[in-house]
């Protein structure tokens, strides 16, 4: 079975929230890890109660994890519907709290009970924020938190025996397991979330080519040869009767890059759509995925460049459209589209003049687009070699990689 095949039979055993929220089962698992270890941790302080320095500071932190718990288990939950998702700050504070329990140690549990193996202030419920900041900061914030723990827990105990470095291998790993989990099962929702994005553009464009291949595509068929066979004014109408029943059959056999439920589309589906019989597009095979309002504003950039193309250079120019991932000059990843033609060229001055004179088109409609991205745009012209114009985009985070 194919990869793609895989997706589609697992979309079939997955509901929308699993989908959509693909680490609430973490959540909730965190949340009775939290209680269970809260009442183990009760009834073994109470046990030991009679022994402790303090019995009174001993009582007092315990309903303060109590309390704690509480917030967390609310926090974890997601809190109220439709609020903002503040789980990651709250796993750091978890942290905090967690590390302040166990500073208590020395005040409340005496040195020879530790010596006879007696656990320390805290003791598993903090655990459960290791496990809180690796579901939230995956990898690294799992290990991260784990060493934090870790170097309390020696701290507060004042020892590093067998028992402590026992409980620091496993820290260490549920942080670097969870994590890892956490990270996979986040890339898997979002290849599902493409996947599903996909199905359904898959069957918007059947339903519509099912509608238009017997009507619209016939009649520019239609157009375009009986253009030819007039000659004359009627042959231009003809050819642009073609070049749109070239790019209507694009859109229906590869579709523009819908955006996906997470919000990206597919920059090369989207570029795609702008072929025509004097328009090459070059894209990677695999999706280039970015931000939806992204892709829009390239989109809308390139298409302001082809539109200069058969304003200026001419009726028999061609364009050709390149698109590929680069490094920018400080080494990280970056997107490169160029659109190139062979028309004659812009003559020296003639964009200065055009925006004295008013005419802010390329301005606004190619440069004004790319520097709103945080991109560049360079120009690169001269009599009887054509005119290219090379946009470059900085890769953002919330872009999938390229």
């Amino acid at each position: 079975m194919t990869s793609p095949e895989r997706l589609r039979a697992a979309m079939a055993r997955v509901t929308l929230d699993d989908v959509e929220h693909p680490l609430e089962p973490f959540w909730r698992g965190i949340i009775a890890y939290r209680v269970l270890t809260l009442i183990t941790v009760i009834a073994v302080t109470l046990y030991h109660l009679p022994g402790y320095s303090s019995m009174l500071g001993a009582v007092g932190v315990l309903v303060a994890m109590t309390a704690w718990t509480l917030v967390t288990s609310w926090g974890y939950l997601g809190g109220l519907p439709g609020a903002p998702d503040h789980r990651g700050r709250l796993a750091l504070a978890d942290l905090a709290v967690c590390v302040a329990v166990m500073a208590t140690t020395p005040l409340i549990v005496t040195d020879a009970a530790l010596d006879l193996g007696q656990p320390g202030m805290g003791s598993i419920w903090t655990s459960g924020s290791v496990l809180a900041c690796a579901v939230a900061h995956r990898v690294r914030g799992g290990v991260a938190a784990a060493l934090v723990i870790s170097g309390a827990l020696v701290l507060s105990k004042q020892r590093l025996g067998v028992l402590e470095l026992g409980d620091i291998q496993l820290l260490v790993l549920a942080g670097l397991t969870v994590g890892f989990a956490s990270r996979v099962l986040t890339r898997t929702a979002a290849r599902l979330r493409r996947l599903a994005a996909e199905q359904a553009a898959d069957a918007e464009r059947e339903r519509l080519t099912r509608s238009i291949h017997d009507g619209v595509l016939q009649v520019l068929a239609h157009v375009q040869r009986r253009g030819s066979e007039i000659g004359g004014g009627a042959a231009e109408l003809g050819t642009l009767a073609g070049e749109q029943e070239v790019a209507l059959r694009t859109l229906l056999t590869a579709g523009a890059g819908n955006s996906d439920a997470s919000g990206h589309r597919d920059l090369g589906a989207a570029l795609r759509t702008l072929s025509s019989p004097r328009v090459t597009v070059s894209a990677p095979a695999h999706a280039l995925e970015l931000a939806a309002p992204t892709v829009d504003e390239i989109e809308a950039a390139v298409r302001a460049a082809l539109a200069n193309v058969v304003a200026h250079a001419g009726p028999d120019a061609r364009a050709w459209v390149l698109v590929e991932a680069v490094r920018d000059e400080r080494g990280g990843d970056a997107l490169e589209v160029s659109v190139r033609d062979d028309g004659p060229g812009i003559p020296e001055g003639r964009l200065a003049k055009a925006e004295a004179e008013g005419r802010l088109g390329v301005a606004r409609s190619i440069r004004g687009r790319v520097e709103q991205l945080g991109g560049t745009l360079t120009l690169d012209t001269g009599p009887d070699r054509g005119t290219e114009w090379v946009l470059r985009v900085a890769r953002t985070d919330g872009a999938a990689q390229l």
